[in-house]
């Protein structure tokens, strides 16, 4: 078809069309390799991220568990009338609580244990005795993971139990 017989809306959507193709090249080599590394980059930060974020969540919640252990003994030594201990063994990272079963911690944590001298029960091993009137030995525990440490401590007159994160400075 000649172009002087083309009507005058399609001899300008043909160069209109012809225009788009050669400027829709599409990207090239050096831009999707830069798209990749960034994406790369911040899959990497964000799994770094993350895996923070999880394990402090695990000393977190072992940290608690312990505090939880040891308020239950001491409840126990109130209910029963009796004394009643949390048996730590630091060498195999185990605690146990009266009649409950043995609890270990993640391995890549430890923990450290001051408590009264009559309450060493071996150089890797102790416990932390409560009375029928609340009190106890007192002493603390340490829950250790890399730089960060959560020390558990036990008030030795009134049996209270508390934790707190140690921060490094």
């Amino acid at each position: 078809m000649n172009r002087s017989r083309m009507p005058l809306g399609i001899h300008h959507a043909s160069r209109r069309v012809a225009t788009l193709s050669t400027r829709a090249r599409g990207f090239t080599l050096i831009e999707l390799v830069a798209v990749v590394v960034l994406i790369g980059i911040a899959l990497g930060i964000v799994s770094l991220t993350f895996s923070k974020s999880m394990s402090n969540a695990k000393i977190e919640a072992a940290s608690r568990d312990l505090v939880a252990a040891l308020r239950y003994t001491r409840g126990q030594a109130i209910v029963k009338g009796q004394q009643e201990a949390l048996d730590l063994d630091l060498q195999n990272n185990t605690y146990q609580a009266p009649g409950k079963p043995i609890m270990r911690l993640p391995k890549n944590m430890h923990m450290t244990l001051l408590t009264a001298e009559t309450e060493q029960t071996s150089q890797n091993s102790g416990r932390i005795r409560f009375f029928p009137d609340g009190a106890s030995t007192g002493g603390h525990i340490s829950v250790h993971m890399g730089q960060r440490e959560w020390r558990i401590n036990v008030n030795w007159l009134t049996g209270r139990v508390e934790r707190k994160e140690v921060r490094a400075d």
